[in-house]
């Protein structure tokens, strides 16, 4: 199964990096990749904290426990795994972004990106389309940026919610 995840993975790998997308993907794939490094989540937090109602302070505690979790355990599967990433088996000739770290399984962007959002999309069911589109376009950015592979952010997700599910059923009380 890995194998086969591996190779198809890398298939896929070599036809986004032969892809120049248009300007306004690359800005927008930019744009969310530097998002997903914290700061949109903490102004998601702080406009909840602001403007949410009294289960303000339970969705961003579960999302928080969620992320710290996710971080603990992202940092531990990826020295564990070891796997490299895309950019460093080959280039993606649009841009020249620098990897936070050497390993790429699993994304610690969207375990971070879908951590955040679960929690909050569950409180908060009307922002529910745009913290989606937030978490789906930093882990699609990962992807077009050649900064993970398509198993690596797929992984990422199911961590990311899964956490988040469990920090809505142990702060839900």
């Amino acid at each position: 199964m890995i194998e086969l995840m591996t190779n198809q993975d890398l298939r896929l790998m070599r036809r986004v990096q032969g892809w120049r997308p248009p300007r306004w993907i690359r800005f927008w794939m930019l744009l969310a990749t530097r998002a997903g490094n914290g700061w949109m989540w903490y102004a998601w937090g702080l406009t909840i904290l602001v403007f949410g109602d009294s289960n303000r302070f339970t969705a961003i505690l579960s999302s928080a426990f969620s992320v710290a979790v996710g971080a603990a355990l992202f940092l531990a599967l990826k020295q564990r795994i070891g796997r490299k990433r895309p950019c460093d088996i080959g280039r993606v000739c649009w841009v020249s972004l620098l990897p936070p770290d050497k390993f790429s399984f699993p994304s610690g962007h969207t375990i971070t990106a879908f951590a955040v959002v679960t929690p909050l999309m569950y409180f908060y069911p009307a922002l529910a389309f745009l913290l989606l589109f937030c978490a789906l376009s930093v882990a699609a950015s990962r992807v077009i940026l050649g900064m993970h592979f398509l198993s690596d952010v797929l992984v990422g997700c199911a961590i990311g919610s899964g956490l988040g599910y469990v920090s809505i059923l142990a702060f839900s009380f």
